[in-house]
C-alpha cells in the first residue's frame, strides 16, 4: 500500500513537470514565433536614431520685394553631443580648446553644448541630443580651416557654411516680424532644426520651413553612431511676401521714437507705444511698428537668460490695451444718430454736466456754447456725449434695467470691431474689452470676497497713505455694489473712459471702416507665398468680418467733421503749417487717463479725406495729451508716406497712396478724459472734459 501511494505521488510529480514544460514551450513558441518580429523590430529600431535635416528656411518681403527677413551663408562651427560625452571627460578638453580656437569664454561654449532641462538656463540646447548643436556663428575663416584641419584635436567638432537669419531693418519692425529658436522637446520630432517663436516667423512657419529632410543612423548600446542607414534631402521653405512698406514701416518707427524721445523730455514717463498703418479699403498692413523694439539678431548664436528676460519682446501694437479717450467718439456718434439724435441739430455744450448727481466736466470746465455734432468732434466737447449717454441708460430702465437693454453704444461698438480679436494673421493678440452690465456684474462676482477684504483691512502695503485709502474707499463702494451699471458707466464709456479698452489695432480697423464706408476687416500682413521656382502657393486676402449698420450719410457726417480737428480743432497746433492742399487728414486726438499713471496719447487718423487710401494711429502710454504726443508722430508719418516734406510725391505714394497691387513672386488736446481706473466699478465721480 505504501508502494501504491509511493507511486500515485510520482504520478502527480509527472504530471506536474510535464505542465510546466508544456507551458515553457508555448510561452517560447509565444515568444519566438508569434511575437518574434514585433521585439526584433523593437531591438532594431532601438539602435536607430533619426537626425533631422534642416532646409533654406523661406525669406519674407515687403510688398516691393525688398527683404525684411533674409538669408545669409555664414561659417559656423557645431558640436556633437553624443560623440562628447563619450569622451573620457565628457569632452571638456575638446570644448577648452575650441573656446580658444574661437577666442570665446569655455563657459559660453559649454553652455551653448548643454542640453536644456528644468534647472537649465539659458543660452542651451532643447532639441535632439543628435543634431549638430551650433556654437558659433559667423566665425572667422581662417578659424574654421584651423579647425577643420586639426580634426584629431577637436573630435565631435564640425564645421560648415549655412544659411542665417538677417535682419535688414535692425529694429524695425522686430515684434512683427518674430524669431527663431531651436525646437522645444515637446515639439514635434524629425521637426525643423528652428522654429517661429512669435510673429510672421511662427504664423508662417510651416510655409516658410519648408521640408526636412531626414538621416537615419545605427548606433550602439552606448548611444554612439556607428553608422548611416538613410538619408532625405531637404526641400527650401516659400517666400512671403507681405504688404508691409518697408520705407513705411522704418518711418513710422523713427516718428514713433521720436514722440517719446520728446515726451520724455517734457518729463512723461512715455514708456511704450505703438504705429499701425493699415490700407483703408482692403484691410493690409502697411506697417505695424511697436515701441520699445530690439534687434532681432540678438537671437542669432544663442542668447544668455539674462539677456532674454530683458528683451521687450511685447507687441504694444496687437497686445497693448488702453482705454481710447476721445478717440472712441466715433462710435458714440455712429450710435447717437442711430439712435434717433440729429447730427445737425443743436446741442448745449456746458461746462460740466451732472450724471447721477455727480458733475462730469469738459476738459479745464469749459463752456463751449451751442453746436452740432460735427462742432462737437472737433473741439471734442463731453457733455453733449454724457447727455446722450444718461439719456440712453434712462431708455434702459437705468437702475432698473429692461430685461433686454437695447444698450446702443455697446452695440454700436462691437460692429466696429471692438471687444473681439481682430484675427490678424499675428499671434497672441488681445481682445480689449467692451463693457456693459454683465460684464460689470460678472466682473463684481470675480473680486467681491477680495473688495471687501480689503474694504475692512485697507492697503498698509502701499506706501502713499493718499492713495491708500482712495482705495480702501473704493474697495467699500464696490464690495456693496460694485456689480451695478451706474449712469456715470454709461457716461465714462460714451468719451471712451472707464473699462474700455481697445488696442491700436484694433482702433485702426475701426477707423479703417469709418474711411470706407462701414466695412469692417480682419487685417492681414501677408500677401502671398512663392514658391523658390517664384510660382504662387497661394494669396491672402483680408477677409471681410461685418459692417458697421449705420447710413453712408452718417458715416460721411463724422468723416467730414473729423476732416476739420487737425485744421481747426484739437489736433489745429500739432498740424500748424501742414499743406492740406496737397493732402488732407483727417483724424481725432484722445487723452485717457487712469489713477496713479500719467495720460494715454492717442491719435487715429486717415488720408485723404475724400477717398481715404490709409489709416494712421499712433498712441503712447504716459505720453501726455493727444495733441502733445500722439498727433505730432502721426504728422510725421503721414509727411514720410507722401514726402511732403520733398519736391515730389514718393514713387510709392503717387495717386494719393495707391500701391500698384503686384505681388513681387519673382523677386527672391487733444481729446481729453480724466479718470481713476477701476472707479467704473461703483457709482463715478467727475471724469473730466475732452477737447
Amino acid at each position: 500500500m505504501r508502494r501504491d501511494a509511493h507511486g500515485g505521488r510520482l504520478v502527480v510529480l509527472y504530471v506536474v513537470v510535464t505542465s510546466l514544460m508544456l507551458t515553457l514551450l508555448g510561452r517560447l513558441w509565444y515568444l519566438q514565433v508569434t511575437t518574434g518580429p514585433t521585439y526584433a523590430r523593437a531591438a532594431t529600431e532601438s539602435r536607430v536614431r533619426t537626425v533631422p535635416l534642416p532646409s533654406v528656411r523661406g525669406q519674407i518681403l515687403d510688398v516691393h520685394g525688398r527683404p525684411l527677413v533674409a538669408n545669409q551663408t555664414m561659417p559656423q562651427v557645431s558640436v556633437d553631443y553624443m560623440a562628447l560625452i563619450h569622451q573620457p571627460d565628457g569632452g571638456r578638453a575638446v570644448l577648452t580648446r575650441l573656446a580658444e580656437a574661437l577666442r570665446k569664454p569655455y563657459q559660453e561654449i559649454a553652455d551653448r553644448a548643454r542640453l536644456c532641462g528644468r534647472e537649465v538656463p539659458r543660452p542651451c540646447w532643447p532639441g535632439s541630443p543628435y543634431q549638430p548643436i551650433t556654437v558659433a556663428d559667423d566665425v572667422d575663416p581662417r578659424t574654421v580651416v584651423r579647425i577643420a584641419e586639426r580634426q584629431e584635436e577637436f573630435p565631435g567638432v564640425s564645421t560648415a557654411l549655412r544659411p542665417v537669419r538677417t535682419y535688414p531693418l535692425h529694429k524695425a519692425g522686430a515684434h512683427l516680424l518674430g524669431y527663431l529658436q531651436p525646437p522645444a522637446p515637446s515639439d514635434r520630432p524629425g521637426g525643423p532644426e528652428l522654429v517661429g517663436r512669435d510673429g510672421l516667423e511662427a504664423e508662417y512657419d510651416t510655409e516658410l520651413a519648408g521640408r526636412t529632410g531626414l538621416r537615419e543612423v545605427a548606433v550602439d548600446s552606448t548611444g554612439k553612431v556607428t553608422g548611416l542607414l538613410r538619408e532625405e534631402a531637404p526641400n527650401p521653405g516659400d517666400t512671403l511676401v507681405t504688404s508691409i512698406d518697408a520705407r513705411i514701416q522704418e518711418l513710422s518707427e523713427r516718428a514713433l521714437a521720436k514722440a517719446v524721445t520728446k515726451a520724455r523730455k517734457r518729463g512723461e514717463p512715455a514708456d511704450s507705444g505703438a504705429a499701425v498703418v493699415l490700407e483703408a479699403a482692403t484691410g493690409r498692413v502697411t506697417a505695424l511698428a511697436s515701441y520699445p523694439s530690439y534687434d532681432p539678431a540678438v537671437w542669432t548664436g544663442g542668447i544668455s537668460q539674462r539677456d532674454f528676460e530683458t528683451l521687450p519682446l511685447v507687441s504694444s501694437a496687437v497686445l497693448g490695451q488702453w482705454a481710447p479717450g476721445s478717440t472712441w467718439k466715433v462710435t458714440s456718434t455712429a450710435a447717437a444718430a442711430d439712435a434717433g439724435y440729429k447730427l445737425r441739430a443743436s446741442y448745449d455744450c456746458p461746462g460740466s454736466y451732472k450724471v447721477g448727481g455727480r458733475s462730469f466736466r469738459n476738459f479745464d470746465g469749459i463752456a463751449l456754447g451751442r453746436m452740432n455734432m460735427h462742432r462737437a468732434l472737433v473741439v471734442s466737447c463731453d457733455t453733449i456725449f454724457y447727455r446722450f449717454a444718461e439719456r440712453m441708460w434712462k431708455h434702459d430702465g437705468g437702475l432698473k434695467p429692461v430685461r433686454h437693454p437695447a444698450d446702443p453704444m455697446q452695440a454700436m461698438a462691437r460692429e466696429f470691431g471692438f471687444g473681439t480679436r481682430t484675427g490678424i494673421d499675428l499671434p497672441n493678440e488681445s481682445p480689449g474689452r467692451v463693457p456693459d452690465r454683465a460684464w460689470k456684474r460678472a466682473n463684481w462676482e470675480q473680486t467681491r470676497a477680495d473688495s471687501c477684504r480689503r474694504a475692512k483691512t485697507g492697503y498698509p502695503d502701499v506706501a502713499d497713505r493718499k492713495r491708500a485709502a482712495y482705495l480702501k474707499a473704493l474697495a467699500a463702494e464696490n464690495c456693496q455694489n460694485g456689480g451695478v451699471w451706474w449712469a456715470g458707466d454709461a457716461a465714462n464709456f460714451a468719451i471712451g473712459q472707464g473699462d474700455v479698452l481697445v488696442t491700436p489695432l484694433q482702433l485702426a480697423r475701426a477707423y479703417a471702416a469709418l474711411a470706407n464706408g462701414g466695412t469692417v476687416f480682419s487685417p492681414r500682413v501677408a500677401k502671398a507665398l512663392v514658391r523658390p521656382d517664384g510660382s504662387v502657393v497661394r494669396t491672402v486676402t483680408p477677409p471681410v468680418t461685418g459692417r458697421v449698420d449705420v447710413s453712408r450719410k452718417t458715416l460721411r457726417y463724422i468723416r467730414d467733421a473729423l476732416a476739420d480737428v487737425p485744421r481747426e480743432g484739437t489736433a489745429a497746433a500739432a498740424f500748424k503749417g501742414f499743406p492740406f492742399k496737397r493732402l488732407a487728414v483727417a483724424g481725432k486726438t484722445g487723452t485717457a487717463e487712469a489713477y496713479g499713471r500719467q495720460d494715454t496719447s492717442w491719435f487715429a487718423s486717415f488720408a485723404p479725406a475724400r477717398k481715404p487710401r490709409y489709416v494712421v494711429v499712433v498712441v503712447v502710454s504716459q505720453g501726455g495729451t493727444g495733441a502733445s504726443t500722439a498727433a505730432p508722430a502721426a504728422r510725421d508719418i503721414w509727411e514720410g508716406i507722401y514726402d511732403l516734406r520733398g519736391n515730389a510725391h514718393h514713387k510709392h505714394a503717387k495717386k494719393d497712396g495707391k500701391q500698384d497691387g503686384k505681388t513681387p513672386a519673382g523677386k527672391h488736446r487733444h481729446g481729453h478724459s480724466r479718470k481713476a481706473p477701476h472707479k467704473a466699478s461703483f457709482e463715478p465721480t467727475n471724469v473730466g472734459g475732452g477737447r
